[in-house]
This record gives C-alpha cells, structure tokens and sequence, in this order.
C-alpha cells in the first residue's frame, strides 16, 4: 500500500474551493482517506470526473510504476467501505441526517465509479460470469445471422465467367457506357448511384481474353461523374468504338 494516494493541501493553502484534500496548517496525513471523503462530500454530481481526475493524475506523476487500477481500487474500497458503515449506523441519533445525506452521496459517486471501471471491481464473479455467458449467446447469435447472409449471397456466387474477346475489352466497356444513356418510356433503361458498380460487376463476372480483369484497368473509363470527367479520367477511343445501340423503330 502506498503512503500517499491524494494530493495534499499546501500548509498554506486558506482557499475554500480546491481538490486538495486536508487542511491548513497542520493535520494527520495518515488519516487521508478521511479528508478525501470529506472533500467529496463538498462535490457536486457534475464535479465527480473532474475531482476523480485531478487526484489520479497526481498519483501517477508521484508513483510512475503505478497504474490506474490501483487508484482506482483504492477509491472504491474507501467508498464502498463507508458506504456500509453507515448503513449500520444508528438511525436515532442527531448525526442521522447528516450521515444520511453522505450516504446517498456516497452511492452517486459510487455510480460515477462504474461507469469508468474497467476491471469489474465491483462485481461478483457470477455477475461477471452471466454477463460474458449473454456476451456469447449474443455473438452466437449474431454469427448464426451472418452465416445466414453468407449463404444467401453466395448462391449468386458463380465459378463461370463471361469471356470477352481478346484485345476488345474497351469495346465492351463502350457498350456498358453507351447502355446508361440509353431510355425507355422517358426514362433511363439502366440506372446506378454510382460508376464503380459497372467496374466491379465487369470484373466479377467478365474475363479479358480468359484473364481476370483488373479494377484499375477500367476505373478510369467510369468517372464518378460522366458529364464532368476528371483529369484521372479516359475515354474510350474511337478505334474501339465499334457499335451503335440504337431503338428498333429508328432502325433504316
């Protein structure tokens, strides 16, 4: 156990509102956990992270070995402590007020406390134990869900391919191009909120001369937005434009 665990207040320290534990002048330093519990019970809800805060700092720049779980420990067996002290407190006496009132505080901060407890301090193993056994029934469940999605995508899955003829890829990319101009009864025949649906659907299902299609080959031919390419952009060149998609009654 250490010798220290809160910052002190300076001897000469007369100021009303601090973090400081203790008093001015003089007072036994071996009686800290009284004057932290003294100073929490001048602290409002909202002043909790603050106050936790200031004394753990402290702690960690006076022992640089420590770690926050210890402080931390420390602070909650004072309060949980106290806590139950007082709740065997007679309750006909003067002090019962009072005592009643630090109590209630007391539990607050107590629920302040976990809520940053990262080491299950004040629970029970059972509680511990329940709590992971509906972690894995959740994960569990949530496994059985995906695997469901994975089977239901994967019976689009196909280990055929469309073969496009070698060296007319960008005739074909042409085509895709052209096929989103194209419109039926006023409107667009194809639609996409995106380009790069084309690109991935190409090459997914196509081959090039039974090679695999890169995705960058083709991005290029798909701007985000095809009425204002970018600079990174290409069209496709004529020499590969070689149809036309036009509607059958304005066939000559």
């Amino acid at each position: 156990m250490r010798a220290k665990y809160f910052k002190h207040r300076h001897w000469t320290d007369f100021s009303n509102n601090t973090n400081d534990i203790g008093r001015p002048l003089f007072w036994p330093k071996n009686r800290e956990d009284n004057h932290f519990l003294n100073r929490l019970y001048d602290k409002q809800e909202g002043q909790f992270p603050v106050f936790y805060k200031y004394h753990l700092d402290n702690f960690l720049k006076l022992y640089p070995d420590a770690e926050e779980k210890e402080f931390f420990k420390h602070v909650w067996d004072i309060v949980d402590d106290t806590i139950g002290e007082l709740k065997v407190k007679d309750r006909y006496t003067s002090r019962h007020p009072m005592e009643f009132r630090n109590k209630q505080h007391l539990k607050s901060f107590l629920e302040y406390l976990k809520t940053i407890d990262q080491w299950d301090t004040g629970r029970t193993k059972d509680e511990i134990i329940a709590d992971k056994e509906g972690e894995i029934r959740s994960l569990k469940e949530q496994l059985a869900d995906l695997k469901d999605d994975l089977k239901a995508a994967k019976k689009l899955d196909t280990e055929d391919f469309i073969n496009i003829q070698d060296g007319e890829l960008l005739t074909f990319v042409d085509l895709c191009r052209k096929m989103q101009k194209l419109e039926l009864n006023g409107k667009e025949l194809v639609f996409s909120q995106t380009q790069t649906v084309w690109v991935k659907m190409i090459c997914k299902n196509f081959k090039h001369g039974n090679k695999e299609i890169k995705f960058d080959t083709i991005r290029r031919y798909f701007p985000g937005n095809p009425n204002e390419p970018s600079r990174r952009s290409a069209a496709v060149p004529a020499k590969s434009q070689h149809f036309q998609i036009i509607p059958t009654n304005k066939r000559s």
